[in-house]
């Protein structure tokens, strides 16, 4: 009962948004998709398909452990987690699957499929005592894990039932740990001794699934895996460690059928086709990016710098799930599979090289619930203006001027500091300080999202915003302040107008956090004092920090257009939650390649200046850290100038985009530099 109970209540959250797309009303309900003729053939199953997957999982690992001293000790490892909303945490998991499905004349349905689950946080940790090493601690943690089953079932005419066994196969994580509470992240600490081994094992379980459009199906599948004991030895502390392992796990998926609409020539040239409804919507996107930093003269180096002769990659695919409310509201999901990490694990430029890396990262694909919000728009009058549908947006048509209000869990430079040429590393440009303006020390997680809420006010060529958002526990930090006492307000103009026949837009923003920061001056001097390196943690009070920024938008002719980023915020604080730039000024443009006979391709090219206030360099030339910069010392400051040029055109279903990044006196350190680094990003999306 208890596993049912926590399967019920995590499904609950889910049910929700299939219960909205029906799906605003018992009567809209139809007992076939509205695509459908009136009197249907029945669906055709038959062929390959693909599509992903949402689940939440509860289980557990029973383990056994033998001393060098003969103690034996036993237990059960609870893998449950809750969904921690501030953290983002909690035993959910995020998957793809690929498969084939064959239906007789009878409507037997045969079928096979393997799938991939990357988990967010499916684990836990039991203590315990030791005679050989005291009290310890022993976690497990599942990484990655996957299955390869065989289907079997009965189609019926608009809804399929199955049930499916087969092997599973689990990759995990193993660790004793004499430090509680440090053991359950993928990094090694002090006192801590770690494994990672695969397991082998089966899966069983069943579902249902039905068709949405001729090319899209939804299911929903209870699975149930097993493995058996696996045993890791650790010498240095004295254990041997028996454990197994078994999941139960519900999941909502959605499948891209294969068949006579969407032949695999079209898939592998055009890519998916979304699924676009009247009440629900799916669209997706997945981008590698991979990056190399030449080496450069770097005479010393500190806990943070930036290092020569490095590559890193960074992957990810995102899912946006929406569903129409009702009239004016949408609700949209974005559940996110992340990995990799930055050049220098995200350490050493202030205008870090690439916006798709997080201060956080992963060798391993993690799962990750990155946007879930609610959109009402409320129509005011004026013009009809047409909208285009896609990702986190439905299509169909507003008023000029309108009211629009965003609540719930996004980033909020979706809605702030946007800008045409430059504002999506996915698609243009890739550095921090081109894509946002730097002295925007926004609100966010670690990842770059946060709850709030956001209205916007359209009127003519005007545009007016506010919105007010939870602030990170501690600054640059990967939990939200679960309390709201630390927020931070934002407010925008935006100015839309023409200028010499072409479409132009000029907007300011500026931001309010009250929160627990640490002063630059403040830290040096307790440093001096105490005889120590000085840290802005041991100086951090409840303050208020501000800043202003502007953002222009240009085009020149159809082919090209310009765009300029300038800002200021408290030189004297730390950052919040974005990066260490006091003052900044952006310069660029884009240009599409109908110059030269290619109308899909883009090039981009921007220029950067940041700069940092004395206080600021005073803190990292006595040694301080911050989230970001910290060479050991700073005694030749300078301001830190950056280019960046890409090149972006089709490839099949795919965009291919060629980057380079030139960045003089990294960290504001002309004794460092100059860097260069080369980047290539592949995207698709659908």
């Amino acid at each position: 009962m208890l596993v049912t109970r926590r399967i019920l209540n995590t499904a609950s959250g889910l049910a929700l948004i299939v219960g909205a797309s029906n799906f605003a009303s018992a009567a809209d309900l139809q007992p076939r998709p509205s695509w459908l003729p009136s009197s249907p053939a029945p669906y055709d199953w038959n062929g390959f398909h693909l599509g992903a997957h949402f689940g939440y999982a509860t289980g557990r690992s029973d383990w056994s452990a033998v001393d060098t001293a003969g103690g034996v000790s036993a237990g059960t490892v609870d893998m449950f987690n809750a969904y921690e909303a501030f953290k983002g945490t909690g035993s959910y998991s995020l998957g793809l699957q690929a498969g084939y499905t064959h239906v007789l004349p009878s409507r037997l349905m045969l079928g096979i499929e393997a799938d991939v689950s990357a988990p967010n946080l499916i684990g836990g940790a039991r203590p315990f005592e030791t005679s050989a090493a005291g009290p310890v601690e022993l976690t497990a943690r599942s990484i990655l894990s996957g299955t390869v089953r065989g289907r079997i079932g009965y189609a019926f005419d608009h809804w399929l039932l199955y049930g499916t066994a087969g092997f599973a196969w689990s990759y995990d994580r193993l660790s004793l740990t004499t430090n509680p509470g440090a053991a359950l992240g993928e990094e090694e600490t002090d006192g801590t001794v770690a494994a990672r081994l695969w397991r082998l094992g089966y899966a069983v379980g069943g579902g249902v699934e039905i068709p949405l459009s001729p090319a899209w199906t939804a299911r929903a599948e209870y699975l149930y895996t097993g493995f058996g004991a696996q045993q890791v030895a650790w010498p240095t502390v004295g254990h041997t460690v028996s454990s197994d392992l078994s999941l139960h796990s519900i999941r909502l998926g959605l499948n891209y059928h294969i068949g006579e609409a969407t032949k695999i020539p079209n898939l592998l040239s055009d890519g998916l086709l979304p699924l676009e409804q009247d009440r629900i919507r799916f669209h997706g996107q997945s981008t590698f990016t991979i990056q190399y930093a030449a080496p450069f003269r770097s005479p010393y180096s500190g806990p943070n710098s930036f290092q020569p002769n490095i590559g890193r990659q960074t992957w990810d695919v995102t899912f946006y799930l929406g569903a129409r409310l009702w009239e004016g509201a949408e609700l949209w999901v974005n559940p996110e599979i992340d990995q990799g990490f930055g050049l220098s694990n995200t350490f050493g430029i202030a205008g870090f090289p690439s916006a798709e890396a997080y201060k956080v990262g992963s060798a391993y694909p993690y799962a990750r619930l990155t946007r879930t919000f609610l959109r009402q728009t409320i129509d005011l009058g004026g013009e009809i203006e047409k909208v285009v549908g896609g990702a986190n947006q439905f299509g169909g048509s507003q008023s000029s001027d309108r009211l629009v209000f965003t609540v719930g869990k996004f980033s909020s430079v979706d809605i702030f500091d946007t800008n045409k040429y430059a504002h999506d590393p996915r698609t243009d440009f890739l550095n921090w300080a081109v894509v946002d303006t730097a002295t925007f020390d926004y609100a966010a997680d670690a990842w770059a999202f946060t709850y709030g809420a956001a209205v916007e006010w359209y009127r003519g060529p005007w545009t007016v915003r506010a919105g007010v958002f939870d602030l990170p526990k501690v600054p640059n930090s990967t939990d939200l302040d679960p309390t709201f006492q630390q927020f931070q307000l934002i407010g925008e103009v935006e100015r839309r107008y023409t200028l010499w026949g072409r479409p132009g837009k000029l907007a300011v923003t500026g931001f309010l956090s009250r929160a627990r920061l640490g002063r630059f001056e403040d830290a040096v001097l307790l440093g001096q004092a105490t005889g120590t390196t000085p840290e802005l943690a041991a100086v951090r009070r409840y303050t208020g920090k501000t800043g202003l920024s502007a953002n222009l938008e240009q085009q020149i002719t159809r082919d090209i257009g310009v765009f300029a980023r300038a800002g200021f915020n408290d030189r004297e604080l730390e950052t919040n939650a974005f990066t260490d730039v006091d003052r900044t000024a952006v310069l660029g443009a884009a240009l599409s390649g109908r110059l030269w006979g290619r109308p899909d391709d883009t090039v981009g090219i921007a220029g950067v200046v940041n700069q940092i206030g004395a206080s600021h360099i005073a803190y990292l030339d006595a040694g301080g850290l911050t989230a970001i910069l910290g060479d050991g010392k700073l005694p030749n400051p300078g301001l830190e100038k950056i280019v960046e040029v890409y090149y972006s055109l089709p490839v099949a279903s795919w965009r291919v985009t060629l980057d380079y990044q030139v960045i003089a006196n990294p960290a504001y350190n002309t004794d460092r530099g100059p860097v260069s680094i080369f980047g290539t990003r592949l995207r698709t999306a659908f």
